[in-house]
């Protein structure tokens, strides 16, 4: 008998063997815990996340009850960090983060200098040692990136110009922290206001080693990255293995994350946003993206539950004034701070309260600050709880922010365009003018399948509108020979600026149903004789479509079956397709 089954037909050793491991019962337990606890948020119209970091509450080491592992849980939920700054790479070129950065650059270090600053002085009043403040300034000074995505994402934000502002203000936020990280043990000892002198070329010599270490990787991935990566990722895909595709698409994201970190001396998120980003230009980066979405969500949600576990709620009853103090200078100093930099540069009032609310959170490299911090001796307990409790409450708070800024952001429009409407026209246009057209059609994503049909579209001579958020796509429809609109078509100031309501088509070819069906809906109301058709996936994706007042949903299993069919019985000419689409 193999030694394998010995084992478990012992009672005794039934016994001693525990029934679940420390890191499956800190995974289930977050899973769980986060999904019951979100779906209530969502029914009370909050934002899930608050849902997630109450369940890291509870099952954190200051509340009663099971207590998961922290240091499992944190690991978990650097992998989704990773996965998610890989997944914002896919989709942010290097042509964007260039774009931005004369606003990125010098916005990024004139607020960490100021949030810095304020925190230091903070510090004073609270009489606290000049190394204490320090790090508690420069901790308060960085937002958190996986917040910031989320936020973005929910937002449909990412690829527009608040949303690259952002993302590459987070950017050199977390370059500027990674080179504090490395700088802070070198200047423990001044920090700490210990007597011994530090050797100044030291310290130099530090800072031009960290600044080669991450300008030599970015060269390498730039260089040979460039040419390895979405080469190895098209010889996957053309293996025809769509597992062994999903797991070269992770291999990349979390092999380079880590080997950046073990040789560059860069961080995983850092490491894992330039893999993505020179994947992005693969022809295979959407698909890329799509694969690794679940396991991103999954561990996203873990790294909100990990946030919660640090949590102690004591410091709200015994610190309440310090803690006040310490939100003040996250959500209010820094959103000031950072509107009137984007404000200084030029930019709208929009933009200005977009990058103000992204930035009033603080997160995991101010966790990370904090620890390193507390290793050198440099920071108190208190400091500590403060930062922790100003990340859990702002994070929480963030969402509402977002919905204050939108409202006054219209306000402000509203009333800028009643006073003074001539000076609307040289601002930057946030709302498109209705669309001339008229008797053309409507198509929603110019994706694979919406490029697919612009082309039959042009191909036929019908005058068409394509709506996407993309803008590499809005400039592919253009050339394709259609007008384009820059937005999410649920939006109903979108749907509207589109003409629906004097079109004669509307392709709607997102694959998300859920939207889709949100804009089926609203396009029937504004043109009840609208020929709508859709996309779906499956059975109830095509119920839903037509209960939404799609007057067709095509499936696409269904229809590449038919075509096979088709294609034996009778081939289908070009020629014919394109008569079709004139006759519709």
């Amino acid at each position: 008998m193999l030694p394998i089954f010995k084992g478990p037909r012992l009672p005794a050793d039934r016994t001693a063997m525990p029934h679940y491991s420390p890191l499956i019962a800190t995974i289930v337990a977050a899973l769980v815990l986060a999904f019951i606890l979100g779906t209530i948020v969502q029914r009370l119209k909050a934002s899930p996340l608050v849902g997630y970091l109450l369940a890291g509450i509870l099952i954190g080491p200051f509340t009663p009850g099971f207590v998961a592992d922290q240091n499992l849980a944190n690991e978990l939920a650097e992998i989704g960090v990773i996965l998610l700054m890989f997944g914002v790479g896919l989709h942010f070129s290097l042509k964007d983060l260039l774009s931005v950065k004369g606003i990125a650059v010098p916005g990024a270090v004139a607020q960490i200098a100021v949030a810095t600053l304020m925190g230091m002085g903070l510090a004073w009043a609270m009489g606290w040692p000049t190394g204490n403040g320090l790090v508690f300034g420069l901790a308060l000074s960085v937002a958190s990136t996986v917040v910031l995505l989320r936020a973005l994402q929910e937002r449909r934000l990412v690829e527009t110009e608040q949303g690259r502002i952002a993302v590459g203000w987070l950017i050199v936020e977390d370059m500027a922290m990674v080179l504090t990280l490395v700088l802070l043990p070198v200047a423990a000892d001044l920090l700490a206001d210990n007597s011994q002198a530090l050797d100044s070329s030291a310290i130099l010599m530090t800072i031009f080693l960290t600044i080669g270490k991450v300008a030599a990787f970015i060269a390498v991935m730039l260089i040979v990255g460039r040419r390895v990566i979405p080469w190895l990722l098209h010889y996957v895909a053309h293996t025809g293995s769509r597992e062994l595709f999903r797991l070269a698409v992770l291999a990349i994201a979390l092999g380079v994350a880590y080997g950046a970190a073990l040789l560059f001396d860069v961080s995983f998120a850092l490491g894992a946003f330039f893999a993505g980003m020179v994947l992005s230009e693969s022809e295979l980066s959407q698909r890329a993206a799509e694969e690794t979405l679940p396991l991103r969500d999954a561990f996203a949600v873990l790294f909100f539950v990990s946030v919660g576990m640090l949590f102690d709620p004591k410091i709200i009853i015994e610190e309440p004034l310090h803690l006040l103090a310490t939100l003040g200078i996250i959500i209010i100093g820094k959103s000031v701070a950072a509107y009137l930099i984007v404000r200084a540069f030029g930019h709208a009032s929009r933009t200005a309260l977009t990058i103000s609310a992204s930035l009033a959170q603080i997160g995991e490299f101010s966790f990370i600050l904090m620890a390193l911090g507390g290793e050198l001796g440099l920071v108190t307990q208190e400091a500590n709880d403060l930062v922790l409790a100003g990340a859990i409450i702002s994070i929480i708070l963030n969402p509402l922010l977002f919905t204050l800024i939108a409202r006054f952001g219209r306000t402000t429009e509203k009333r800028a365009d009643e006073a003074a409407p001539e000076r609307c026209e040289s601002a930057p246009v946030e709302k498109p003018s209705v669309s001339s057209l008229k008797d053309h059609a409507v198509l929603v994503g110019f994706g694979r399948v919406g490029a697919l049909v612009g082309a039959g579209l042009a191909e036929a001579g019908k005058a068409f509108l394509v709506i996407e958020e993309r803008q590499g796509a809005v400039d592919a429809a253009r050339q394709a020979g259609g007008e384009a609109i820059l937005g999410n078509a649920a939006d109903p100031l979108i749907l509207a600026a589109s003409n629906v309501a004097q079109a004669r088509l509307l392709f709607i070819a997102i694959p998300q149903s859920f939207e889709a069906g949100q804009v089926a809906a609203q396009a029937r109301k504004l043109n009840p004789g609208l020929e709508i058709v859709a996309r779906a996936h499956s059975d109830a994706e095509v119920e839903h479509l037509l209960a939404n007042g799609a007057t067709l949903a095509i499936m696409g299993e269904r229809e590449i079956a038919r075509g096979m069919l088709n294609h034996i019985a009778r081939p289908v000419a070009g020629a014919e397709i394109a008569q079709t689409l004139s006759r519709a």
